[in-house]
């Protein structure tokens, strides 16, 4: 709107004041500056030209001015109304997606597995105390230090717990082994690591001194 009224000749009121000022000069100039009318007359026809164009050229109608202010801000109103409206477009369209959208089944939860447990947790479940003898058969005890792996100490904790005789040894399944590994006090577990079944089950079979032969080499 202010483009416009420039255009057109600017702000009336503006030249009202150029009429003003044309007269004022032309007062002054026949009064103070000693002119002649005619002098004077022209002062001010120059004074209100002058002040004319350039008023009509930087100053504005403000009623214009406030006029166009209101119409941008209703054009930015409009503008952001549109902006809601597109969001509340694009909202809706993704509503619409989604609820397009086939549904998923739920992953199935899967079940564990029972595992079986280990042959030693069955073991530990069936341990049994080997049978013991309260002496050595015919008072004669084997020398169970031939298993390798069996000490002093360890062949007396075996007589205080009535094993004496290699055949005992032998005859030992898991629950028994697993008893002795575990009332071995200071050796447990020392039946297992040192194979003692598979070494007295094999003096048995070859006798003694063949089994001390093949110890030498681990062949048991």
């Amino acid at each position: 709107m202010s483009t416009q009224g420039n255009s057109e000749g600017g702000w009336p009121g503006g030249w009202l004041v150029a009429v003003v000022a044309g007269v004022i000069a032309a007062i002054l100039a026949r009064w103070i500056g000693d002119v002649g009318m005619a002098m004077a007359v022209l002062v001010g026809i120059f004074v209100f030209l002058v002040f004319g164009v350039l008023l009509g050229m930087f100053w504005s109608d403000p009623a214009s001015e406030a006029h166009s202010a209101h119409d941008h801000g209703h054009g930015s109103h409009d503008n952001g109304h549109g902006a809601h409206g597109h969001a509340g477009g694009t909202a809706a369209a993704a509503s619409l997606d989604i609820a397009a959208a086939p549904h998923s089944p739920p992953e199935a939860v899967p079940v564990p597995v029972m595992v079986a447990p280990a042959a030693a947790n069955l073991a530990k479940e069936n341990v049994s105390k080997p049978v013991a003898l309260s002496g050595p058969r015919g008072g004669v005890a084997d020398k169970l230090q031939t298993i390798e792996g069996i000490g002093p100490a360890l062949e007396k904790l075996c007589h205080d717990l009535g094993i004496y005789h290699f055949d005992q040894i032998a005859a030992w399944g898991p629950g028994e082994v697993a008893w002795m590994d575990g009332n071995l006090k200071g050796f447990k577990g020392r039946v297992t690591r040192d194979r003692w079944v598979r070494q007295a089950g094999l003096i048995g079979e070859v006798g003694v001194t063949e089994f001390q032969r093949r110890a030498k080499t681990n062949e048991y």
